[in-house]
């Protein structure tokens, strides 16, 4: 089992600022005149890890040849803005960070929060009452309280609250967090439990909404801002676990007379909701139902989604994000959760759980998603905790024995993305000329454009990066991601 130590150069890049207008084409066309590439490549059976790997020139090139394998790139057309990249900030992760060393501590932050020697998240989300990767069930206010005069954080504020802190003030000080439920308190809903599913009952429709603002408000007071919230997490999903369920029409309605109005009447109208929050198989659905009804649609900044669909033996359903962005390109897709599942410590170094990030971050970005939420940033050597043992894998999973740190390849697929792309950045056009190379690129605000190739196949590929008749020449390691910087 490997331990890697980031230490990430800076990269040198070239500061112009052309102004890009929110959508379609941009006000000053892009130039190529003295421009050098730098490669950042992170490769299988190599040593590459988020590691410089030279640089390219470009060169007056004609009409590529059917023979010849390229990566178009065109900054002239932009599309989404991304408003950032991260991970959630759960009780798992704020526990196991307390029981690591100061010198831990510090690594770990800085290498996700760090902008120069780490990876520079820039986006959390975080729990509302407990989930399972919470070590025991537990709610803010007492039992029968529908006036909520009990509420107090002070569970949040031994572990998590500190946690999220201590990350913001690794990010610079800023730190885009969104909030989410899993389940109401268990005398809220009809199974009387906070677990295995159940429904809120309709008598506390109000109690729940009024239930978001104590929260929101309790961590601002706490010096916690919060950007974001979504309604429910993986609200078709009857788990072991802290689970709520809502149709989409149950949703939609608690949008739009409870949840919508109550936030705008507490002074938070302009906290971004989400709804769904759950896999892309039913998205499409889900989305149209709420955002059908302009009553509930006035109040949803964007649709959640995970990428556990697998479950049924699927692929990750990329064309629905694709369905849901074309029917409603005024609303943001935000991936709110994915994670490896099934954690075993001898399996921290395969190379699938990289790739897994690697092509969801980049189809999602694609389809028109404009944020991305890792599911826990840390986790122990077991892949928890987890009060009802549904142990998964993190980038980052600590060796509390030993005190050590253990970075999986997911961690770098991950900095391939969250590294370079800044928030603000907008998605341009990255075509491939074969289906061995998937890429996505990206105009910085600071002017620089990032292109990603991915490769998942066997095959060391030979391409070029070719942009408005100029091509610089490179190739793509097997099983690699390379993130070219201009």
């Amino acid at each position: 089992m490997k331990t890697y130590h980031l230490l990430i150069p800076a990269i040198f890049m070239a500061a112009c600022s052309p102004k890009i207008p929110q959508s379609g084409r941009a006000e000053k066309r892009f130039s190529l005149e003295d421009k050098t590439v730098s490669i950042i490549t992170t490769a299988e059976n190599t040593s590459l890890r988020l590691s410089p790997a030279g640089s390219l020139t470009f060169k007056d090139s004609p009409q590529p040849l059917e023979t010849q394998v390229a990566v178009f790139v065109d900054p002239n057309h932009t599309f989404q803005s991304i408003t950032g990249i991260g991970a959630a900030l759960t009780d798992a992760s704020a526990e196991v960070f307390a029981k690591l060393s100061k010198e831990k501590q510090q690594e770990f932050l800085t290498a996700y929060y760090d902008k120069e020697k780490g990876i520079g998240y820039t986006l959390a989300r975080t729990n509302i009452n407990s989930c399972d990767f919470s070590s025991g069930s537990y709610t803010y206010v007492a039992e029968g309280d529908k006036d909520l005069k009990t509420f107090s954080i002070d569970h949040d504020k031994q572990f998590k609250i500190p946690f999220i802190k201590a990350a913001t003030q690794a990010a610079g000080g800023k730190l885009t967090l969104f909030v989410s439920p899993w389940s109401p308190p268990a005398w809220m809903k009809t199974n009387n439990s906070m677990l295995k599913g159940g429904k809120l009952k309709p008598e506390f429709n109000q109690t729940w909404a009024n239930y978001y603002v104590k929260f929101i408000k309790a961590y601002e007071a706490e010096g916690v801002p919060v950007w974001g919230l979504s309604v429910q997490n993986e609200p078709m999903a009857t788990q072991t676990w802290e689970s709520c369920i809502f149709t989409a029409e149950e949703e939609r309605d608690f949008i739009k007379s409870y949840l919508g109005p109550t936030l705008h009447k507490q002074g938070l109208g302009s906290k971004k909701l989400i709804a769904w929050d759950h896999n892309r198989d039913l998205i499409y659905q889900r989305a149209s139902t709420i955002l059908n009804d302009p009553e509930a649609a006035k109040y949803v900044w964007g649709i959640g989604f995970h990428w556990y669909e697998t479950w049924t033996g699927a692929g990750m359903n990329f064309e629905n994000l694709k369905r849901v962005h074309e029917a409603f390109p005024d609303k943001n897709l935000i991936f709110t959760e994915g994670c490896v599942e099934k954690f075993r410590l001898d399996q921290v170094d395969e190379w699938r759980l990289g790739e897994r990030y690697g092509t969801s971050l980049l189809n999602d970005f694609n389809s028109g998603t404009t944020a991305w939420t890792d599911w826990n940033i840390l986790l122990d050597e077991k892949g928890g905790p987890n009060h009802v043992g549904n142990f998964c894998f993190a980038p980052v999973h600590a060796d509390l024995p030993n005190d050590k740190l253990i970075y999986t390849n997911s961690y770098y697929y991950l900095g391939h993305f969250s590294k370079f792309i800044q928030p603000g950045a907008k998605r341009i056009i990255s075509s491939a000329s074969r289906d061995m190379l998937q890429t996505t690129a990206f105009l910085n605000p600071d002017g620089k454009v990032v292109v990603i190739v991915l490769n998942l196949s066997d095959d060391k590929i030979p391409y070029q990066l070719w942009i408005s008749g100029k091509a610089a020449e490179t190739s793509s390691l097997p099983h690699s991601i390379t993130t070219l910087i201009f």
